[in-house]
């Protein structure tokens, strides 16, 4: 096993925590905003240091042999591996365009210093493979959007009951798993608590409450920063399909997909943009879920199912093209206040490089051709057809809804009338360079979609490695009628 060369993983943890105490010190806003841009910046290079030396390790799993965390606390604590290897950078590349994006009008409602410590628990989370370690640091990044409303003295229960049961529900839910041991298949006891762990961290229905209330009250670069990284999917990856019986995932696949579609015709009727954004975020989230169902039936070469695959594409292209979308969003609340859909705005003059950006980005996350989006969802309608058929039907529905709601919102942001403005609107050089980043990323994600494609197909291989040495599959010997074509001509 190939080690890395650097220690990469924990100078990005150092450099966000360190600059989450300097920044949390600075009076000056603007100096906050600064700081906290190059910070992400560094911390986002490390995050691609270390994926680049795993790419180049040719490994399936690499712990950092520099590392002062992971002697002490583990050998698992800390690892990349196909799964991860590209959320990492993600991450840290939702972080840094959010603190780059963020105007003069939102840096004092923003908090860089949390939001700094809140990358870093962030980025530990996706690369802790401990279950325990993982269930610790899921805790911890709860505590940043509860401060953050108890500051805007909004209201916190909601959000603070549901994160609470789902802390509660892991740590009880793993606690079963280890008492019962690795011998025998896992009773309803210990996977029903993490299954509904998973449920109310992903949105799920009917635990999606939260995330429309956080939406609400919080931030919308806190709340987005939040959702987006999916770390309730990782959690599902670590904690749940390596050890859930077959009817745990059948019972994720069909609560997923109510929610994909719930969620996707919640989005075509909303009248305020955040709600209307966070509706869509779910039924894209569910849909990954969705994919990930699949795993429950192995074929007995032990190929990855295709939906598998085309779910963790779409973790990755709706991760970026959702982001990039709220980020547009949140662009236009700064400009205008919230923003309503019930009537029409009119801003494509004033602000056209932000309605490129918004179409761009929403046509992407529903698998536009050309766009980075577009293989993956191939792969999860094919995959979805392959296992049942009203699934791939469903999916492919949940697509067309999503994809409505998007040209209406834009639409009603964009179009429809003429917007009378007395100051100038137009977007600044680093809105730009975030827009420029986005569209370079979904285009270029598109038009060359090999790479992305085949490292999901590793990280879909490992994951049914890790399954199957719970739940093995005996191969099915050829028979001589496949063996010898000719062999039904003399059988009886």
């Amino acid at each position: 096993m190939s080690e890395l060369h650097l220690p990469w993983l924990e100078l990005a943890l150092f450099l966000l925590l360190g600059g989450a105490l300097g920044v949390g010190r600075m009076r000056e806003r603007v100096d906050a905003r600064k700081w906290s841009v190059v910070i992400s910046a560094l911390a986002l290079l490390c995050t691609l240091g270390a994926w680049g030396d795993f790419v180049l390790s040719r490994g399936t799993e690499s712990s950092d042999p520099y590392s002062l965390i992971t002697p002490v606390l583990g050998q698992h604590f800390m690892v990349i591996d196909d799964l991860n290897a590209p959320l990492l950078p993600l991450g840290a590349f939702l972080y840094f365009l959010t603190f780059c994006a963020t105007l003069r009008t939102k840096i004092r409602r923003f908090s860089f210093a949390w939001s700094l410590a809140a990358e870093a628990i962030m980025l530990a989370t996706l690369c802790c493979k401990e279950p325990w370690g993982l269930i610790a640091l899921l805790a911890a990044g709860t505590v940043q959007p509860y401060l953050e409303l108890r500051a805007r003295r909004r209201p916190t229960g909601v959000f603070a009951w549901h994160m609470l049961l789902f802390v509660t529900l892991l740590v009880v839910g793993w606690g079963m798993v280890q008492m019962e041991g690795n011998h025998g298949v896992h009773t309803w006891m210990a996977m029903v608590p993490l299954m509904l762990a998973i449920f109310i961290r992903c949105g799920i229905a009917p635990f999606h409450c939260w995330t429309t209330d956080l939406f609400e009250h919080a931030t919308f670069g806190t709340a987005l920063l939040y959702l987006a990284p999916m770390t309730g999917a990782y959690a599902a990856v670590r904690l749940v399909l390596p050890n859930a019986p077959e009817w745990i995932l059948r019972t994720i696949g069909v609560m997923s997909l109510i929610t994909a579609i719930y969620a996707a015709g919640m989005a075509l009727i909303q009248r305020e943009a955040r709600r209307f954004f966070c509706y869509l975020f779910l039924s894209h989230a569910a849909l990954v879920l969705v994919g990930m169902d699949t795993i429950a039936n192995l074929s007995p070469s032990g190929e990855p199912p295709l939906g598998l695959t085309g779910a963790l594409c779409v973790w990755l292209s709706v991760g970026l093209a959702l982001a990039g979308f709220g980020l547009t969003i949140r662009a236009l609340e700064a400009r205008h206040g919230r923003m309503s859909l019930a009537n029409f705005h009119g801003l494509y003059e004033h602000t056209p490089s932000l309605a490129v950006c918004f179409m761009l980005t929403g046509l992407a996350s529903v698998g536009f051709p050309g766009t980075f989006g577009f293989l993956g969802m191939e792969l999860l309608v094919d995959g979805a057809v392959e296992e049942y058929a009203y699934v791939g039907v469903a999916v492919v529905a949940v697509a067309a809804l999503n994809g409505i709601a998007v040209l209406r919102a834009y639409f009603l942001l964009f179009t429809g009338t003429r917007h009378v403005a007395s100051v100038p609107l137009m977007v600044g050089w680093r809105e730009r360079f975030t827009v420029l980043t986005l569209a370079a990323l979904i285009l270029g994600g598109g038009l060359y979609p090999q790479p992305g494609v085949a490292s999901r197909h590793h990280a879909a291989r490992e994951i049914v490695e890790q399954r199957q040495k719970r739940f093995p599959i005996t191969p099915v010997a050829p028979s001589n009628l496949a063996a010898e074509p000719e062999a039904w001509l003399t059988a009886p």
